[in-house]
């Protein structure tokens, strides 16, 4: 049985004690993190959210509380009151390790069962068993300073934009099934049979529509859904910062933002932003580095030898620039000591997971050129892709010939892979880059059809627009994402506000006008009365989160996550709906084939 309150109110957070405090009389209330009984001494180790505090129950000062705290085990829930002494062993480790409380008064507030996982930083219980007792799980400091971030976080951008003129507008959970995005989660509706509703993707409509309204600046902090397969750093419901601006171009939209992040890492990480923060083109972000969302904590740039080998000897790369593709390749510089053979085996194991065929390689060391390729090579040409290289003795060159996208893949995750490996990333960096001028549209194979980049509502370039029809492959978008180390945080466009252009960009994509009308019909006709010039940009919360934590892992940075497969091992979502429930949504269930 626990005892009650009876009026009985906390004076301090246990981790907020320090040495100012000697000498004061306090009550904290708090969970058992450590219990040791001395004999004549009993030293408890009380946790809340602010951290540790070290209570000691000497039978000289309560014989009542001694006794009483003898029973007590880890994670019981007490109330102490107490007066706070300098502590006879300091502990350095410990924001309180210069105080202990000599506890005159003691209150089981609640007992507590063995719990399955150790309420510790360092536990090493799997992530299924931390998300089924995931309520023990946030228990641990590392878990609550993730959720302080995230509230420190939110906190400072509500009062940015709202000292920026921002208006925060909620926008539907239940909307309209649309094309042209990832998977939605649909939602039956019951009192209109046979239909469904969609969870938001992001609140794009909607918030273009509240430009068309005249509310000039919006913002919202707001969850979003996807139905796709998920990742470490990707979940089904996520939470974006969602921003959109009229009477802007991409510059006002990027400068607002850079005055955003600079205020967030200031304010919560004590990191000085450098403003303005480094750009890129798209083209150049994947020429230089393979990726639109490259990692510039490290070098590992990739250089294109085409012109050196298209009259080389080895078929691979000459084929292979006669039939359109590239020849690139990294240079690991002074790393050929640290990179093996069967090292370099296991690292085209690795890139033949992105499309390639293989990992060609040329290593300098000793004075030597060492090349499963040379006897393919004349001396001069292997002196031109050197040089080309910068190759020195100590370097490892590695290339990838094939078709571009395959390049790019391979490479830009190669050099993220063995710059891990390597140890050679400063974790305490904090390199932001915006990568703009990105392509309108991309190829879909499967479909067989041109696709927007980001969205059917991207601005192209004004010199590109009369090439929406006939060029689609070369339009540039005015639309731009904000990295850091080398993830995306964010992205945003400024956005189509012109009906006839719209209409243009719809066909491009290959709408007929009823698909059109069908599928945005209310958007549309909002544009005929006078849409203003807007754009915006969406973050990702969580991401930005996990960036200032320093986990590589989102779940760690959200209260209540699912796992990879979509699942809540907490409440066990999703769970099965009884025949009622299907018969008012008029929905049936169709057995799964067991694969």
């Amino acid at each position: 049985m626990g005892e009650a309150l009876n009026g009985l109110k906390r004076s301090h957070y246990s981790g907020a004690l320090r040495e100012a405090n000697i000498g004061e009389t306090v009550t904290l209330m708090g969970w058992v993190q450590k219990r040791r009984n001395l004999g004549g001494l009993i030293f408890v180790d009380l946790r809340d959210r602010e951290g540790i505090c070290q209570i000691i129950f000497d039978a000289d000062v309560s014989a009542e509380a001694f006794e009483k705290a003898s029973s007590i085990r880890n994670e019981y829930v007490l109330a102490v009151t107490g007066k706070v002494e300098k502590r006879q062993s300091v502990n350095d480790q410990l924001p309180t390790g210069q105080i202990e409380v000599f506890a005159s008064e003691l209150k089981i507030l609640c007992e507590s069962e063995v719990p399955p996982i150790h309420v510790e930083d360092n536990d090493d219980a799997g992530e299924r068993l931390r998300l089924k007792y995931r309520y023990l799980d946030l228990r641990k400091p590392k878990m609550q300073k993730s959720l302080i971030t995230r509230h420190k976080v939110t906190s400072v951008v509500r009062s940015f934009f709202n000292e920026n003129g921002f208006i925060d507008v909620e926008t539907p959970m239940l909307t309209k099934p649309t094309p042209e995005g990832a998977r939605d989660y649909l939602v039956p509706s019951r009192v209109n049979p046979n239909k469904f509703y969609a969870l938001p993707q992001s609140p794009q409509l909607f918030k273009q529509l509240l430009m068309v309204s005249g509310f000039d600046r919006y913002y919202q902090i707001t969850k979003c859904f996807r139905d796709e397969d998920l990742r470490a750093d990707r979940q089904p419901e996520f939470t974006q910062i969602d921003i959109e601006m009229s009477f802007v171009d991409e510059d006002d939209v990027m400068g607002m933002n850079e005055q955003l992040l600079k205020r967030i890492f200031k304010e919560v990480a004590d990191v000085e932003v450098a403003l303005p923060l480094k750009r890129l083109t798209y083209k150049e972000a994947m020429e230089r580095f393979g990726s639109d969302k490259p990692d510039l904590r490290f070098g590992f740039e990739l250089e294109c030898i085409n012109e050196i080998v298209k009259t080389s000897d080895f078929k691979v790369f000459k084929d292979t620039v006669a039939n359109g593709g590239d020849v690139r390749g990294i240079n690991f510089k002074g790393h050929a000591g640290n990179i093996s053979r069967k090292e370099i085996g296991k690292l085209e194991d690795f890139v033949k997971t992105y499309g390639a065929k293989g990992l060609a390689w040329i290593k300098l060391s000793g004075g030597e050129v060492t090349s499963p390729i040379a006897k393919f090579l004349s001396p001069e040409m292997m002196g031109e892709i050197i040089q080309k290289m910068n190759g020195e003795d100590g370097d490892l060159l590695v290339f990838v010939a094939d078709k571009s996208s395959v390049v790019f893949d391979a490479l830009g995750a190669l050099r993220c892979e063995v710059a891990k490996k390597l140890d050679v990333i400063d974790r305490s960096k904090y390199e932001f880059l915006w990568v703009t001028d990105f392509p309108l549209f991309e190829y879909d194979e499967e479909e067989n059809r041109y696709m927007a980049k980001h969205h059917p509502f991207t601005s192209p370039k004004d010199e590109d627009i009369e090439k929406l029809e006939s060029d689609p492959a070369n339009c540039r978008a005015k639309a731009y994402d904000i990295v850091l180390n080398g993830y995306e945080i964010g992205g945003g466009s400024i956005r189509i506000h012109v009906p006839e252009v719209q209409e243009r960009m719809f066909k491009a994509l290959g709408f007929t006008e009823e698909d059109a009308n069908e599928k945005f019909g209310f958007f549309i006709d909002a544009f005929k009365y006078g849409a203003p010039p807007h754009g915006g940009l969406a973050y990702g919360l969580d991401r930005i989160i996990m960036l200032i934590v320093g986990t590589e892992n989102i779940r760690d940075v959200i209260a209540f996550p699912k796992t990879q497969d979509a699942r809540c091992p907490l409440t066990n979502a999703p769970g099965f709906a009884d025949d009622k429930q299907l018969d008012e949504l008029f929905l049936k269930i169709t057995p799964v084939e067991k694969k």
